[in-house]
């Protein structure tokens, strides 16, 4: 009799061991240090997603540039040494140009989302470089030209940048050269505050918010209005250790995700205008492009985006395909 008990006991044991799942984790890093407002929004996602994934999965942050350099996580991720990464998609453009339609979109990832454009920008991340394309993050943020001297127009009122010291990087470079004709300095994001302490670099773009956690603004004191591009920041995910991972941790994930789009929109919209405030009090000053010089700008900072798009993808394997797909759904000509 004790044996029988003894071997249902065992039985049972097996039956409900058997039943329960190892929670499971992955690994994630981020582009740009801790203090900066973007690494904050990726952190409050990760907490969101420990939070609700107790006993199912979780994410160990296992650091930022300082842990794998800001322009080699793309790689790394894609190569399965890290699982997960937060980055902007100009930081792996080369290899999959259609992340532009991100940079030059007028729309949140909230639109996006609904339309279809997320799904397909995570089919072409899986596509070409075996990635999950999980969510685009703090979205709805545009960019400004951000000044050390006083701005100067022509007669027509466009921007002059003869003798600006211009730091550029693969976001702008394509507007700034093509249509402003700036000679441009190339510097990651780390290296900008010492470029403009010692006077390499006089003027930059950068997004709306952000500013005064990178202390650019000591050195930076007009903003040029008005703004253009959008942030183009996302969570990629190696592919094959996202269909390792079970349903229950991948629909938290993606719900989570997909939550935090919404979220971090309406909190970087309410950062920016801290920020502005904050900037403004502070003796910066504002210059606006008017007519149709302002008109002017914002075409060709979008144009000459799509047109870089363009050419980079005709060079590839499956070439143009999905262009025309993109505008249709990153860009609505209406709020033009």
């Amino acid at each position: 009799m004790k044996m029988k008990l003894l071997g249902s006991l065992l039985a049972g044991a097996t039956l409900v061991a058997g039943t329960l799942k190892a929670e499971e984790t992955i690994s994630a890093v981020h582009a740009f240090p801790e203090t900066l407002i973007y690494t904050k929004s990726f952190l409050s996602f990760v907490d969101k997603v420990n939070e609700a994934g107790k006993g199912v999965i979780q994410i160990d942050v296992r650091g930022g540039p300082e842990a794998i350099g800001m322009f080699q996580q793309p790689d790394a991720v894609r190569d399965g040494i890290v699982d997960m990464v937060y980055t902007p998609g100009s930081f792996y453009g080369g290899a999959l140009p259609e992340k532009d339609a991100m940079v030059a979109s007028n729309l949140t990832a909230v639109e996006t989302r609904a339309n279809g454009g997320i799904a397909l920008i995570d089919q072409i991340h899986q596509e070409k470089m075996g990635l999950k394309y999980l969510g685009w993050f703090d979205s709805g943020v545009c960019y400004n030209l951000w000044t050390r001297n006083e701005p100067k127009f022509d007669a027509a009122g466009n921007l002059e940048v003869e003798g600006l010291k211009l730091r550029g990087n693969n976001v702008y470079n394509a507007f700034f050269t093509n249509y402003l004709g700036a000679q441009v300095i190339d510097l990651p994001t780390g290296e900008v505050y010492s470029a403009l302490q010692r006077g390499v670099v006089d003027a930059t773009g950068w997004t709306q918010i952000g500013l005064i956690d990178l202390k650019w603004n000591e050195f930076l004191n007009y903003r040029i209005e008005p703004c253009f591009f959008s942030t183009d920041l996302g969570v990629i995910v190696n592919n094959e250790k996202w269909n390792s991972l079970s349903d229950d941790a991948k629909k938290i994930l993606q719900e989570v995700a997909i939550q935090h789009e919404k979220d971090s929109v309406e909190a970087l919209r309410a950062k920016r205008d801290e920020d502005f405030a904050a900037l403004d009090a502070a003796g910066m000053k504002v210059v606006s492009l008017e007519g149709e010089a302002k008109a002017s700008y914002l075409a060709a900072a979008r144009e000459k985006t799509w047109e870089r798009m363009k050419e980079v993808m005709s060079d590839q394997p499956g070439g143009t395909g999905n262009y025309d797909r993109l505008i249709e759904l990153f860009y609505d000509l209406g709020a033009d």
